[in-house]
């Protein structure tokens, strides 16, 4: 006797022209479709009390456990710690410096390059935001400075990981010591959605890189960067400097 396995009844269902497996076929997409009727006000107020009752868990979890947790694997922390979305991931030695006014993301990643000669560390200034996923590689040094602004799915590669010669990549040995450099951004440098930036790299302060891009050389102050790789747009001109230049 032949056995069908599930897979091979459910393309019965869907092919043949049975008048059985139409009439399966067809009860069985009423089922999946199926809803419960329910009033707009009735769901309006569910949702209501689910935002309510997430809110509150969340800020319990970040008042007992997420910022305690925290701030127990940093080096330092200055006062009026954010942590929002959770705990972030931290892997490998990494000495941990935040100023005051930090807000970071929960989901966001730390890591501290295994096979450097000394500790990473990563300094963090005063009134910086670190957005959702985003991604600190430390290969020795990453320096944030004050009033950084870092938007979602950012990355800042002090060094990659995997080394360049393949043989040794398949064999799961670390990078060069080459491969892997320092990071600063300097003051009020803001880093828009989905920027990288590679080793060795330092950004001017008030620099705004554009979203989606890879910053591969040093940048100066006050410009407007964007591209793969990030080159200067345009220079940025402040309020004051402007009323300046009109007189």
């Amino acid at each position: 006797m032949k056995t069908f396995t599930l897979n091979q009844t459910k393309q019965w269902l869907k092919t043949s022209r049975h008048p059985l497996a139409k009439i399966i076929f067809t009860q069985l997409k009423k089922l999946l479709y199926f809803e419960l009727p329910a009033p707009k006000f009735v769901l309006s107020v569910f949702y209501s009390l689910y935002l309510l009752l997430r809110t509150l868990l969340s800020t319990l979890m970040r008042i007992l456990c997420w910022t305690p947790l925290l701030k127990g694997r940093l080096q330092n922390v200055g006062s009026n710690l954010n942590l929002y979305g959770g705990l972030p991931y931290i892997s490998g030695p990494l000495h941990i410096s935040l100023g005051d006014n930090c807000r970071v993301s929960g989901q966001s990643t730390f890591s501290g390059r295994s096979c450097a000669q000394t500790t990473p560390v990563l300094v963090v200034g005063n009134n910086v935001d670190i957005g959702w996923m985003t991604t600190i590689a430390v290969g020795s040094r990453v320096e944030i400075g004050s009033n950084v602004r870092i938007a979602g799915r950012a990355l800042l590669a002090g060094y990659p990981g995997h080394p360049v010669d393949p043989l040794a990549r398949a064999q799961g040995l670390p990078e060069k010591d080459n491969q892997a450099g320092d990071i600063i951004l300097e003051q009020d440098v803001w880093l828009a959605t989905g920027v990288s930036v590679m080793a060795g790299v330092r950004i001017g302060h008030g620099c705004i890189v554009a979203a989606g891009s890879v910053v591969t050389h040093d940048l100066p102050p006050l410009v407007l960067a964007g591209g793969i790789p990030a080159r200067v747009i345009r220079a940025i001109n402040l309020p004051e400097t402007a009323d300046l230049e009109d007189k």
